[in-house]
């Protein structure tokens, strides 16, 4: 029965028009509306529904198949090099033909504009929250410069080889919509306007974002086969589950697993995929138990990761490392079996017994999962071993602002339940263990930092052929693995429901998907 109620606000968001033919219609795990004014809130689903959705980058993710894990292609710039005379110096050539939904065209001071709005505080459109979305991926540029109308360089402080990677995440507005408005955020938020494959229609805070196909998108391969993209936050699992039952949504993210049988009987289509993105805690490395290596390595042997898997339905399978097995750089990395035995055993050897956590978790959010139960079952297994867990509990955002300012600023929690996808080697791994990414400078929450890890990190940067960076990062990812970074938990198998009146999905093996393939059969 529990799947087949809905709160009133659900109900009352649903209207003949959210039925119209042509519509996919999105339950998201979001608890809000992410933001539309650029780089979009909520996390890496904020990104994957509204950002990727509005805008494009010069440089995308190739979403268009489900055998490989995805890699970056061209977006607004056709082509990037390394200038040959300088190797901090990155060429971007630019797409020509390109238009903004305001009908200005796409140029070299567009680019320009964009970066000074994320990092130049002197500029009139620069954006002190944008750029807290934007620094762990802007936060080593040191300069942007028009060559020509279609060209662009843009140079790093330090030789950066995989910057082409992070550029993906800096999503591009127009400069002619944000002047026209004069930079206010609320008009901006109600009438964006990007390059992207969908136009903004209408939106309700809150409740529901309405997206309509851009029959004029650039991409022609992309120009959505349906009318109109539909966006509603639903972070309660079992609401998500109700409203697919009923019909009033048509497609949902991280459906309940025990919900997962009944959705199958209804005819509905339930998909899973390897999905490069892991659910574990990052941890504090400044302050009390898990600066010990040994209290990290009894964390994670105590995880019986197989009853995880299980309490998900299947749609996820053991983690026991950053990266899951088949990414190019896992290479072999220690495997922390089940061992409670051993778990109690280091955790009295490092003078911690009994050992006090204090985790913040969240209710829900971007590949979260289902995060109550996992965390409480996490919390079982640990104190079963000889862990005392506090579950510190808040909305997703609020986790959000815990991991953008860092274990100095909140330095009593012992680790933040933040799931992290991989869609680049640099947001998987480096930003991690990378000392120029401590929190609120970037990803790095807990403070990590080792000389020989920061020694390896240089290396990477400086090294352009492909193979050999390849090997580096393998052996990065070893050493993450050695030093128990995390407690790692699963691997989400990115479980998605579809009305099996939604035909052509692909889905790809990438933290973001891609919607415009989506044809709605009457």
């Amino acid at each position: 029965m529990k799947y087949l109620l809905t709160s009133l606000l659900t109900l009352l968001l649903f209207s003949g028009e959210c039925r119209a033919q042509g519509s996919v219609i999105v339950g998201m795990t979001a608890g809000d509306i992410p933001i539309t004014t650029g780089l979009p809130d909520q996390g890496g689903e904020g990104l994957r529904f509204v950002g990727y959705s509005l805008y494009d980058s010069m440089v995308l993710f190739d979403l268009s198949r489900s055998d490989k894990a995805s890699d970056i292609r061209p977006g607004l710039a056709t082509s990037w090099s390394i200038d040959p005379d300088n190797p901090k110096r990155w060429i971007f050539k630019l797409r020509e033909g390109v238009k903004w939904h305001d009908g200005c065209p796409f140029t070299a001071n567009d680019v320009i504009w964009n970066f000074q709005r994320l990092l130049d505080s002197k500029s009139p459109q620069f954006d002190a929250f944008q750029f807290a979305l934007a620094r762990t991926y802007a936060g080593s540029v040191a300069g942007v410069e028009k060559i020509d109308d279609m060209t662009v360089a843009i140079t790093m402080d330090r030789v950066h080889s995989l910057f082409p990677y992070l550029v993906p995440q800096l999503l591009m507005i127009s400069p002619c919509n944000a002047e026209r408005l004069k930079y206010d955020r609320n008009a901006l938020a109600f009438s964006p306007s990007g390059t992207g494959p969908y136009r903004f229609k209408s939106m309700i805070q809150r409740e529901r974002l309405e997206l309509d196909a851009n029959k004029d998108y650039w991409d022609k391969a992309r120009v959505p086969k349906h009318d109109k993209l539909i966006l509603i936050p639903m972070p309660e699992a079992s609401t998500r589950a109700a409203a697919m039952l009923s019909g009033q949504v048509n497609f949902i993210e991280a459906p309940d697993p025990d919900a997962i049988p009944r959705l199958k009987s209804a005819g509905i289509n339930v998909i899973t995929n390897t999905y490069p993105h892991n659910w574990g805690y990052q941890l504090n490395f400044v302050k009390g138990p898990t600066t010990d290596l040994r209290v990290r390595r009894a964390a994670n042997h105590a995880i019986n990761r197989a009853d995880v898997a299980e309490l998900l339905g299947g749609t996820a399978i053991p983690g026991y490392s950053t990266a899951p097995p088949g990414m190019q750089y896992y290479g072999k990395p220690i495997k922390y079996e089940y061992d409670p035995k051993k778990a109690t055993a280091l955790l009295k050897e490092a003078g911690c017994y009994p050992c006090k956590l204090n985790f913040a978790i969240s209710t829900s959010g971007s590949g979260q999962m289902q995060p109550l139960p996992m965390n409480e079952l996490v919390k079982s297994q640990l104190e079963a071993a000889g862990f005392q867990v506090t579950l510190t509990t808040m909305d997703w955002n609020a986790l959000l602002n815990i991991s953008r300012g860092g274990v100095d600023k909140f330095p009593d929690f012992s680790g933040v339940n933040i799931s992290r996808g991989l869609a680049d080697p640099f947001s998987g791994l480096l930003r991690h263990v990378w000392r120029t990414q401590w929190a609120p400078a970037g990803g790095n929450w807990g403070h990590f930092s080792t000389p020989a890890v920061e020694s390896l990190i240089d290396r990477i940067f400086a090294e352009f052929d492909d193979t050999k960076r390849l090997a580096l990062l393998t052996e990065l990812h070893e050493t993450m693995n050695a030093e128990a970074l995390m407690i790692w938990v699963a691997h989400d198998l990115n479980p998605r429901a579809l009305s099996p009146k939604l035909k052509g999905f692909i889905q790809a093996q990438s933290w973001y998907q891609d919607l415009t393939r989506i044809v709605v059969a009457p």
